[in-house]
């Protein structure tokens, strides 16, 4: 398998340089343009001779994806299906806030198997990890559309600590070379503790946010399939290991779902939680996906919101962003998936 441009070491870059006989100099041309401009396509790295940029297309994915498609939203937000190099596709979003910042969304893996019930991410299972060049890859291209961002989070299609070494080349790639400030960027997990305890080891000040959707193992045991389903009692041990590795507070990311996780006693155990272990509250609105769940109704979502508040837990409830017909994530590659099975 070629090596994705993306990614490249100065170190790497001046080896190959050598080895196809191009003068060194080149080399930190190329890293300039991936690094200083975000540039991933060596057409567009006009200070390069032809020939050069031929070769580099030839010799690596360079880049290994593509846009295949932009969807737009009213409220600014734009999700980017890519087709990678093998044919399959992932999702990124940019999300434009208010005061003019903007945050990546970025997957790691093309599907996920986690499979959570609710969520249309995993539906047709995990093919395989990004490998850390996709990632980077998702990050220039978004940059191509919307210039650099402010933050980044990795809550895209796919559970990042499955994929952890890759995760982990591209967070010090991001924080080196691009010198992106670890405290923008964020990591979600789905709980998987294993991986957990590997993230504490970076050592890093970056932010964890742990989609928990429960507070006890019975109803978390109703959402999540029990391959990749850890107790909520290990999970939240392993969240506080990185909060002392990294001194970063974290977040519990919590779906809000009609009749499963969305009562007043739950609302104040997920509060009194929070409080006790130092984190913060991320209260989400179901956004249906055609499955058996719901979303509550507004006022439930209020009074939950206030309960978990009344106990001294920090707590926000995220405001839907995206069209209803693709806010959900994964939801785009799954129709485009449907489209190519019946053959449209």
């Amino acid at each position: 398998m070629k090596k994705f441009l993306s990614g490249s070491s100065l170190y790497e870059l001046t080896s190959y340089a050598k080895s196809r006989q191009i003068p060194a100099f080149r080399a930190k041309q190329i890293y300039s343009w991936l690094y200083d401009h975000a540039v991933c396509e060596p057409e567009k790295m006009k200070n390069l001779p032809a020939a050069l940029r031929l070769m580099l297309q030839e010799d690596f994915y360079a880049p290994g994806s593509r846009i295949a498609e932009r969807v737009n939203a009213a409220d600014g937000v734009e999700k980017l299906m890519l087709q990678l190099y093998d044919g399959e596709c992932i999702e990124m979003v940019i999300l434009p806030a208010a005061d003019g910042r903007i945050t990546f969304c970025l997957s790691t893996q093309v599907g996920c198997p986690v499979k959570c019930r609710f969520c249309a991410s995993g539906k047709h299972g995990l093919v395989r990890n990004l490998k850390a060049g996709e990632m980077l890859e998702e990050f220039a291209l978004g940059i191509s559309c919307a210039g650099r961002p402010d933050n980044l989070v990795f809550m895209g299609i796919g559970e990042g600590l499955l994929n952890f070494e890759e995760l982990a080349k591209t967070l010090a790639v991001l924080s080196g070379e691009f010198n992106f400030a670890p405290r923008r960027i964020t990591v979600s997990t789905s709980g998987y503790v294993p991986g957990m305890k590997q993230f504490a080891t970076l050592k890093k000040e970056y932010n964890l946010a742990v989609s928990l959707h429960a507070v006890d193992d019975e109803t978390r045991a109703k959402l999540i399939p029990p391959h990749l389903r850890y107790p909520v009692k290990e999970i939240l041990s392993a969240a506080d290991e990185i909060r002392e590795a990294n001194g970063r507070q974290y977040t519990l990311e919590y779906t809000l779902i009609a009749g499963i996780n969305d009562s007043l006693e739950a609302a104040e155990k997920l509060g009194r939680i929070a409080v006790s272990h130092h984190a913060k509250v991320n209260l989400i609105p179901y956004n249906e996906t055609g499955n058996e769940f719901c979303r509550p109704d507004k006022n439930i979502i209020a009074e939950f919101e206030q309960k978990v508040a009344s106990t001294g837990a920090r707590v926000t409830c995220r405001v839907e962003r995206g069209s209803k017909k693709t806010a959900a994530c994964g939801q785009l590659r799954v129709m485009r998936m449907q489209k190519k099975e019946e053959g449209i």
